[in-house]
Parts: structure tokens; C-alpha cells; sequence
């Protein structure tokens, strides 16, 4: 496995970051010895380094916790794995038959998470992640989601004392890279323009993007945008290159339910079934044509990607390994399905 460095953080990752919802029971419960599994081939495909991508906020911590056992119980050295974790979310009691930080998605959860999104906060979140990940650490730390977190504002006035919340939960973590207990912070974000946004305040040394650069949509500013993210050194991993699953055949886009009700909507189905038979006539697989595209944006170093099912773990592998022919892309661009800007 070829390894790029990471921005400036002084860490090589491989092209793929394996997520850990599934670790979490994120819409379904998997045993113990399954998880341990795909943990298991998620090493055995990347090594000499494997980069998990975790978060407090997956299954109220169980997915940093899955993790850590795992790692334990395949007595992987510890130098041969890299973990980023999202913070912003700590365990608290459950109370009642289900979590309440999110309801409906996880299964067999033992606790719920509250938000800390502060000063304090995120060094409580810290703490927490490594003591659950049970002898390994966070070498890479964020704060999650805070486009949502912004969300919750009503007004100007409260958007604005919730963004001075972010601020001093990255205060946090640039003191814990001072203290040379990270190696790297950075931010990831289903909204795209809230990371420059923070950018023009932190000093980041990697971002994670949601949703935003993918084959149906990559906007020319989230472009130009990553293109100076790039020239400044800063590392990028690209996220949910599926649009929710959406362009392999599921039924949400950006995390809603889609249907063809709108012309907006209509445009988007319309769009894939073209996709789909040109992938069909060209012998690539839709999933291998979302990765490869999500990994050719400026700057991106890996591509983040998570499976349930370990047997599928190498798939993932080599969709991010195997480089597809100009000619696809040159057939895409032709059939009207990519952009003259398309970074392919």
C-alpha cells in the first residue's frame, strides 16, 4: 500500500480512511467477533499503516470503543495505526429504551451522548476517546460537525455566540498539539462553507469534506477552494463520495429521503440513470467511478469509506487503489454528465 502524507501533520495515511459508524450499531447491531473482523481486513489490506476515522458521537462512543478492542485483541502495533476523531460528543446515562442525541439510527446503544462543544468540552472529549480506545490514541482531532452545530441558532446574536463556542473548542485543540498530544487538528463538515469560515481563524492542518465533492456535485468555488487548501500544505479527505448512496442505487441524498417530486429532484434521478447506463456500457462499476472521482479533487489524499461486511473491505480497497482510463471520463464529460471543469 503507497502511502502520501497528510498535509503538514508529519503523518503518512494510505488513499482509503476507513469509517467506524458500523463499529458504533449505526441501523444495525453487529457482534463483537464481526466487528473484530473487518478491523481485521481494513489492516491486512493497508499495511504498513491503517487510518480509522471515528467520533464520540458514533453509537454514544461504542465505535471508538469496538475499535480499541479490536486493536487490542489483534495485538496490532500501535505505530501501525493512525485514528482521527471527531469531538464534540460525550457518553451520559440512557434513560428510557433509546438514545436521544439521535433517535432512530442506533441499535443496542448502553448510553446516550450529550454535546460539549467548548473549551473544556473538547478536552473532556479527548480524554474520553483515548480512554475508550483502550491503550491507543487520537493522533489526528477535530470538531464535528459544526455546520450543525451553527444550525441550532435562531438568530443572528446566538449564531454568533455558537461560533465563539467553536472557536474556543479549537483553542483546545491547538493547545493540545502544543503539547504535542496530536499531531494534527482539523475539521469535518456536511457543510462545506463553514470550514473556510473557520479557516480564516484556526490554522488547520487537514479537513474532512461530507457530501460536497462528489461526481454529481463539485461546485467550481469548493473547487478553487480545496486548490487553496492544497497550496497552503493543508491535508483533505474526502467523505461520503456515495451522496448518502444515493449514486449506487439508494433511496437518500445529502441524508434525506429523495424522491422524484420536484424538477430539482426529477434532474437528480434523471442524472443517475444516465450514470448508471454509461457505467453499465463501460464496464465500471458506479461505486468505482464515485471513488476514484472523489480522490482526483486537488489536494485529496484519501478517500473515507465503510462497510458492514468485512468480505467487502478489500472492494473498498481497490476502488481507491485501481485508477480508472481517461476514456471513461472523456465519455462521462461527452454524454453531459461531468462539467468542462470536472477535475478528471
Amino acid at each position: 500500500m503507497t502511502l502520501k502524507p497528510l498535509g503538514n501533520t508529519g503523518i503518512k495515511v494510505p488513499a482509503i480512511v476507513f469509517g467506524t459508524s458500523a463499529l458504533g450499531n449505526l441501523f444495525t447491531a453487529l457482534a463483537p467477533e464481526v466487528k473484530q473482523e473487518i478491523v481485521k481486513e481494513s489492516i491486512r489490506y493497508t499495511q504498513p499503516q491503517t487510518f480509522f476515522d471515528s467520533a464520540g458521537k458514533y453509537g454514544a462512543g461504542l465505535a471508538l470503543e469496538s475499535l480499541g478492542a479490536a486493536l487490542n485483541a489483534l495485538e496490532v502495533p500501535k505505530d501501525q495505526v493512525v485514528v482521527s476523531n471527531k469531538l464534540g460528543w460525550v457518553r451520559a446515562p440512557l434513560v428510557g429504551d433509546e438514545p436521544q442525541f439521535e433517535k432512530g439510527i442506533w441499535r443496542d446503544l448502553k448510553h446516550d451522548a450529550v454535546q460539549k462543544i467548548s473549551y473544556e468540552g473538547i478536552l473532556e472529549c479527548f480524554e474520553e476517546g483515548n480512554e475508550l480506545l483502550q491503550g491507543y490514541s487520537t493522533q489526528l482531532a477535530s470538531v464535528h460537525d459544526p455546520d450543525e452545530y451553527l444550525a441550532k441558532a435562531n438568530n443572528k446574536e446566538e449564531e454568533e455566540a455558537l461560533f465563539e463556542d467553536i472557536l474556543e473548542a479549537y483553542r483546545a485543540l491547538e493547545d493540545l498539539k502544543k503539547r504535542g498530544l496530536v499531531k494534527g487538528i482539523g475539521v469535518g463538515a456536511k457543510d462545506w462553507k463553514v470550514i473556510p469560515r473557520i479557516y480564516q481563524h484556526i490554522k488547520l492542518d487537514w479537513v474532512m469534506f461530507a457530501n460536497s465533492m462528489t461526481i454529481i456535485s463539485h461546485p467550481q468555488d469548493l473547487l478553487a477552494f480545496m486548490q487553496q487548501l492544497s497550496n497552503d500544505g493543508v491535508g483533505i479527505l474526502n467523505s461520503a463520495v456515495f451522496q448518502s448512496g444515493f449514486l449506487v442505487g439508494g433511496d437518500y441524498y445529502d441524508y434525506q429521503l429523495i424522491k422524484p417530486d420536484s424538477p430539482e429532484n426529477i434532474a437528480k434521478f434523471e442524472w443517475r440513470e444516465k450514470f448508471f447506463a454509461a457505467c453499465k456500457e463501460l464496464g465500471v462499476t458506479p461505486a468505482h467511478a464515485c471513488v476514484q472521482f472523489g480522490l482526483s479533487a486537488p489536494g485529496v489524499t484519501s478517500v473515507a469509506l465503510s462497510t458492514t461486511e468485512p468480505e467487502k473491505v478489500k472492494r473498498n480497497v481497490d476502488s481507491t487503489m485501481n485508477k480508472l482510463p481517461n476514456e471513461f471520463w472523456a465519455e462521462l464529460k461527452n454524454r453531459g454528465l461531468l462539467h468542462d471543469y470536472s477535475p478528471v
